[in-house]
């Protein structure tokens, strides 16, 4: 199939964890993928390379979500060489854990540049260039609900993503293009994982009554159901994707 009529997605921090396994199973089914990524060039070419291995294209774009030029060119890159852009997967984000009273300036700037105005700027240029048909998927954080120490800053950005899914849902009126959140519980990815003790991951697991973390393709799964055309009655809703934890 041509790149001209096979559909795209934009998958932001898709050269690692949950991001790397949406990339690779919406390439699974069908669509050609656009892997953005922050820094690690090696890991970006070795999900471009498992992409084509599926006998769909894939470029790398090494940008900063948090730059609005930079988001600009993922666009136009994107258009450039697959001529539209159907889905966009709202995946980069960062997560430093600390109590309100400690957070330091640095560590609450960080978490707003990337997970908000990032995923902001990612919207706001979907609004003006992605296909009506269209499905812009956010990722959110099931700690918005269960309000857990140390996580005040992440969780707080997450809400707001949350806030931005539902309005713009509304503000896509009559373009036929769907804005959905998935909100992950604890999954086993080097974001989760990184900083934490073998006592408190399993506490995290056994949370859940399916007593076991999440997995990046439990999530992978629910991004691909939302970026096919079939459920495009889902709209403006945020799914929590936690093994029944809240």
């Amino acid at each position: 199939m041509k790149n001209s009529i096979r559909k795209t997605a934009i998958v932001t921090g898709a050269s690692r964890g949950i991001g790397r396994e949406i990339a690779i199973r919406l390439a699974e089914n069908g669509f050609n993928i656009v892997v953005n990524y922050a820094g690690n060039d090696t890991a970006a070419s070795e999900v471009v390379s498992a992409i084509k291995a599926r006998d769909v294209d894939a470029i790398p774009i090494k940008a900063d979500v948090a730059d609005p030029q930079a988001v600009k060119r993922i666009f136009e890159q994107s258009i450039e060489n697959f001529k539209r852009v159907d889905v966009l997967v709202n995946n980069a984000g960062i997560m430093k854990l600390a109590k309100i009273s400690d957070c330091s300036d640095a560590e609450f700037d960080s978490q707003v540049s990337v997970n908000l105005k990032g995923s902001f700027n990612m919207m706001r240029e979907a609004t003006r260039n992605i296909a009506e048909g269209g499905q812009i998927i956010n990722l959110s954080t099931s700690v918005v609900g269960l309000n857990l120490e140390t996580y005040g800053i992440y969780a707080s950005t997450k809400a707001a993503i949350e806030t931005l899914t539902r309005i713009l849902a509304k503000e896509l009126r009559g373009r036929n293009i769907t804005v959905n959140a998935i909100a992950p519980g604890p999954t086993a990815t080097d974001l989760f994982l990184s900083g934490k003790s073998e006592e408190t991951i399993n506490r995290l697991a056994k949370m859940s009554p399916l007593e076991r973390l999440g997995k990046p393709e439990d999530i992978a799964k629910i991004v691909t159901f939302l970026a096919k055309q079939e459920q495009s009655w889902i709209n403006g809703q945020v799914i929590r994707a936690n093994g029944g934890i809240i």
